[in-house]
């Protein structure tokens, strides 16, 4: 990957939808040149996917919270490991929209977008303190969004 890949990539990650003429108007290429960088990004998996990213609150989902989860260490030997566990059943719950395995005292976080904090309470007391995996969570919710990116620093 050269400079102008980068540079590609970089005004990619400002806006997904600009035109390859415009980038390549941006960082000095035709578009057809563009395309055949881009292109070879996507298939070196360098871009993983395109989205549309939506403001949780312009859908109703309000509430943002960082939940530190501490899982069982202990399992029976005709039981599947409790992580693996875990990493399933956390692929299935729509609130949880990233997830994390750490270092340290916890062993995941979780980042979870909920309407309220009903739908905050259900989701703790009904989904997560109820999988047989989960030993123990901390929440810390987020009172201001200070920054919120999805770029990489090209």
């Amino acid at each position: 990957m050269d400079k102008l890949d980068k540079e590609i990539l970089r005004r990619l990650q400002a806006n997904g939808r600009e035109t390859y003429d415009v980038v390549g108007e941006e960082v000095g290429l035709s578009a057809s040149a563009v395309l055949r960088r881009v292109k070879r990004l996507e298939d070196a998996g360098v871009i993983d996917r395109y989205v549309a990213l939506v403001r949780p609150e312009a859908v109703g989902l309000g509430l943002t919270a960082y939940l530190n989860v501490r899982l069982e260490k202990h399992t029976e030997s005709h039981k599947r490991n409790p992580m693996d566990v875990f990493r399933a059943s956390v692929q299935t719950w729509p609130e949880v929209v990233e997830c994390a395995s750490l270092t340290g005292e916890m062993d995941y976080l979780l980042r979870v977008v909920v309407a309220d904090m009903a739908h905050y309470s259900r989701f703790i007391m009904d989904t997560l303190l109820k999988h047989p995996s989960v030993q123990d969570c901390k929440t810390s919710f987020v009172l201001d969004r200070v920054k919120a990116t999805t770029a990489l620093p090209l």
